[in-house]
């Protein structure tokens, strides 16, 4: 079913794989009275836990701009090694590493381990995208808005890109040149799910458009103002994928948005 939807909305699902022996993992989600969300996994183990290295497309891989990945498949192995062997794979080929850590705590064996894991691989990406809680999480309890909190604990030298959600406010951007914030777009809460991810799926897709907006501030800021459209336009629906919106509603939204100014 999964891999028939990615397919009708135009997704090359070629990479997919399918494990006769084991389940899709489910995540349950609850919402409370503001749209936010609460989750619980049922994985025993799930078929992607499972995913070997013998199994990824290698050649698909390679032919990436851009290779994106969050931390959850580093959790058990064999998937872990996959991973890791992946990144390395499209490194090597060029690929920009972008890292979305989606910090999901019932899903590891303990804190500890879930911050040993996250920051395993914090130094190899070249994009980051990271929300408010887990810069809390990561850095032990400090003040998530404190940029030199930021430039010192999680920029690492290597990053291009680092951008910090903030929900209904909108995204900061710290790059090796300079920082600054990006205001959110007004909507109507009813499901955050899958706002973090279309929030993403807005930044890399602009920049698989224009591979130097690493350079180019007023494009970045441009490009993180359609993806705070794309997450926004996400919560007023419920649901992930039914929720995702298309680029020209998300161009619709923002020309909206620019009339009431």
């Amino acid at each position: 079913m999964l891999a028939d939807i990615l397919k009708q909305n135009n997704v090359d699902n070629s990479g997919v794989r399918f494990d006769p022996s084991a389940r899709t993992a489910l995540a349950f989600v609850t919402l409370r009275a503001d749209g936010e969300r609460e989750f619980l996994f049922f994985r025993h183990p799930s078929a992607d836990m499972l995913l070997r290295e013998s199994e990824l497309d290698i050649n698909l891989i390679k032919k990436a701009k851009i290779f994106h990945y969050g931390s959850i498949s580093l959790i058990d192995e064999p998937c872990r090694s996959t991973h890791l062997a992946a990144m390395k794979i499209a490194k090597k080929s060029g690929c920009i590493l972008s890292y979305d850590p989606n910090l999901r705590l019932p899903l590891w064996p303990s804190e500890d381990a879930a911050l040993k894991g996250i920051m395993s691989i914090w130094d190899q990406a070249d994009i980051i995208k990271i929300s408010e809680d887990e810069i809390r999480f990561l850095t032990g309890g400090d003040d998530p808005c404190d940029d030199n909190v930021v430039l010192t604990k999680l920029f690492h030298p290597n990053l291009r890109l680092l951008v910090v959600t903030e929900g209904s406010e909108g995204c900061r951007y710290y790059t090796q040149k300079f920082h600054g914030r990006v205001g959110g777009v007004k909507v109507k809460p009813v499901d955050t799910t899958g706002a973090g991810d279309a929030f993403v799926g807005g930044v890399l897709n602009s920049i698989a458009s224009n591979l130097s907006l690493f350079q180019d501030e007023k494009g970045l800021r441009e490009a993180l103002l359609f993806a705070n459209a794309c997450g926004a336009l996400t919560v007023t629906e419920r649901g992930a994928i039914p929720a995702m919106p298309t680029r020209e509603a998300v161009l619709q939204c923002l020309k909206q948005a620019a009339d009431k100014k």
